[in-house]
């Protein structure tokens, strides 16, 4: 305050003094021979007229902020209510015991969401089967997942991403449950969205011999701001949110349903101007993926890509377009998993009307035959136009 100055100046020595009055002497020059005021987070962006220098020509100090015309905001509309998880599902999943494994799966991914807001992520000082250090966090939502399975009412087997070994829980359920318990693990440290991904599988054909197009469903968590999870349902891909507490939505105890349909019967369109580019290594292999992002680039596509397979395809689902390349070759060979990455996403994409490449033949990624545990596959997936043109460039095969 001003009137504490003169007091507190009182108790200061004679050098300390002289130094300030030198300070305030500069910085009041300084302020003199500015025509302008900076602009703060507090303070309105006017600039005043220059000072008349007998220039001609004056220099605008500050440009015109906004958005960038190649952003894409959501036009999703906020509603008078939402539905709940049980009101969707019975509503759009005729199976009881599918409706089940659904309802599960959203609780351990609640969970998941949970058990991030509070671990720190470290080292566990072991590796999966693949070599890859496995974290804390991983230890944790992978552990997370078999609690899951082990007290599931309809699951008989589950395999994990973290140790691929199908392992019979229930022999007598229905479902084999195929998961990637936190995709992401190399940007997670970053604080940066990560996620789940969940394949199901029935009794009928298991997933080892059988196909992505087999699933009885498949749904993929995306832990970022918020914890949203899109799921096949008989009808079509819905999103739900857990956690909100939206106007209108109280139960008439007064809390509310931890999981609510924020997007229901979501659509992929054919065209996109959104491209998420993985494995760029292999463009130095693959002439015809250079050409690819050079087409990108020179077409002035929108550049989404973190690096994480959740965020990175998951965008299409509330961009409503888009599109993901993983091509391999044989110095950047194949790294996504077949059975607990591509095979979901795809079921999920295609149910939504895009559409897959399995980036060697250019036929989607639901017919490939699974044949082992830990199958790695090239990917391209999204709006249906762009997969054909990469399956012209990259695959040459239309």
């Amino acid at each position: 305050p001003r009137h504490n100055r003169s007091r507190i100046a009182s108790h200061l020595p004679p050098t300390l003094k002289n130094k300030m009055k030198f300070i305030v002497l500069i910085s009041s020059l300084a302020l003199s021979v500015t025509s302008f005021t900076v602009p703060t987070a507090f303070s309105p962006r006017v600039s005043s007229p220059p000072a008349t220098t007998g220039l001609t020509r004056t220099t605008k100090l500050f440009g015109e902020y906004g958005a960038s015309s190649t952003s894409f905001y959501t036009t999703t509309e906020k509603q008078d209510s939402y539905d709940d998880l049980d009101s969707i599902l019975d509503a759009h999943c005729a199976d009881k015991q599918l409706q089940t494994v659904i309802r599960e799966m959203l609780d351990a991914c609640a969970d998941i969401t949970e058990a991030l807001r509070t671990a720190l992520v470290t080292v566990e000082g072991s590796s999966n089967t693949f070599g890859d250090a496995q974290l804390s966090v991983d230890v944790i939502a992978d552990e997370i997942m078999w609690d899951a399975c082990k007290t599931s009412k309809v699951i008989k087997d589950g395999a994990s991403e973290e140790d691929p070994i199908v392992r019979t829980i229930h022999p007598d359920n229905e479902y084999t449950v195929c998961w990637d318990p936190l995709d992401g693990s190399s940007i997670v440290d970053n604080n940066w969205a990560v996620g789940t991904i969940v394949g199901v599988w029935g009794k009928d054909t298991g997933f080892i011999g059988a196909t992505g197009r087999d699933q009885k469903t498949s749904l993929v968590a995306l832990y970022g701001p918020r914890t949203t999870v899109v799921v096949t349902l008989d009808d079509g891909v819905y999103e739900f949110t857990y956690g909100c507490t939206p106007e209108g939505c109280q139960l008439e105890d007064g809390t509310f349903a931890p999981w609510i349909c924020s997007r229901k019967d979501i659509k992929i369109s054919e065209d996109c101007k959104i491209f998420a580019p993985a494995n760029m290594r292999a463009a130095q292999d693959l002439p015809g993926y250079k050409a690819l992002l050079d087409h990108y680039m020179a077409d002035k596509y929108t550049l989404r890509y973190s690096g994480g397979l959740v965020p990175d395809v998951y965008q299409q689902f509330t961009k409503n377009q888009g599109v993901f390349s993983n091509p391999t070759s044989e110095a950047s060979p194949a790294k996504l998993r077949l059975a607990f990455e591509a095979a979901p996403f795809a079921l999920l994409v295609e149910k939504a009307g895009g559409k897959t490449s399995d980036g060697v033949t250019g036929g989607s990624v639901l017919d490939v035959v699974i044949t082992a545990v830990d199958q790695r596959t090239p990917l391209c997936i999204g709006s249906a136009k762009e997969v054909d043109r990469f399956n012209d460039m990259v695959c040459m095969v239309n």
